[in-house]
């Protein structure tokens, strides 16, 4: 791995790391994650591939600029383009998750030059009540300045974020709740920046979906309760010619969870 120091651009201070020689694959993460939690599964994968894989910690991470004054959706959008042009520009293969996705198909909307392939992981194009108050929840909590204690916190983080079948299975659900416990909880103000971020052009944006021309993959987690499948299949349904894969058994942290069957999907989609 080359590690890389942090780079000014967009007006932000951006860390960002380099494995791999190849084509170039950009890996954006979701809310309040660093962009190291990919390298556990999905960049040695790309790597062995033939990539030149790319993670990076978003505005609102640090060492990355904590932006704690606040941000849009448009900017972490972006701050993407402006690392693939940093790195030699497009096109490059963009893979998002959650917040992460919602970036990538802006930028492959915004940009096209940049994005040849778009994969989606537990996306939305339109907001809903449920989330909107999950985000005004998460908002509020942290404003009022109660931290949880790590053992309730890791529960919650693993019910909310792991499928049925992996609650049930003790030796596995242990395993994650150590990690969970001990990996630290506490919201920074870059995080509470990220919480509900919008575009700046609304809430829904699936019909403007229809302009994505990049070749697009959406990936639905089939037990994933912070965004229903269904959102996915919408997006995917908006997207000329997208290809929409669900993978059984996982929640939103699937690319954790069941990262054989998630890299599978990649490896054959980007190679496409």
């Amino acid at each position: 791995m080359i590690r890389m120091p942090l780079a000014k651009l967009n007006g932000i201070d951006l860390n960002y790391d380099v494995t791999g020689n190849g084509p170039l694959v950009v890996l954006v993460m979701g809310t309040g994650s660093p962009g190291r939690v990919w390298r556990t599964h999905q960049v040695p994968t790309l790597v062995k591939q033939g990539y030149r894989v790319v993670t990076f910690d978003n505005r609102g991470i640090a060492p990355s600029s904590e932006c704690a004054g606040g941000m849009m959706l448009d900017d972490l959008v972006a701050d993407t383009a402006a690392l693939v042009e940093h790195l030699g520009g497009g096109p490059a293969r963009v893979v998002g998750t959650s917040m992460g996705a919602r970036v990538t198909q802006e930028l492959a909307l915004a940009r096209p030059d940049l994005v040849s392939h778009a994969v989606m992981m537990a996306t939305f194009g339109k907001t809903t009540t449920f989330r909107a108050q999950m985000s005004k929840g998460e908002k509020d909590l942290h404003d009022a300045g109660i931290e949880l204690p790590a053992s309730y916190r890791a529960a919650m983080t693993a019910m909310q974020n792991f499928s049925p079948k992996t609650l049930a299975d003790d030796a596995a659900i242990g395993d994650w709740l150590a990690v969970l416990e001990y990996s630290g909880g506490k919201k920074t103000a870059g995080m509470r920046a990220q919480i509900g971020l919008e575009m700046r052009s609304g809430t829904d944006r699936l019909a403007a979906y229809r302009a994505i021309r990049s070749k697009s993959l959406v990936i639905g987690f089939a037990d994933d309760r912070m965004i229903p499948v269904q959102q996915c299949r919408d997006v995917a349904a908006a997207i000329p010619g997208a290809r929409y894969v669900e993978i059984a058994d996982t929640g939103h942290f699937g690319y954790l969870e069941r990262p054989d069957a998630v890299n599978a999907t990649l490896v054959e989609f980007l190679a496409s």
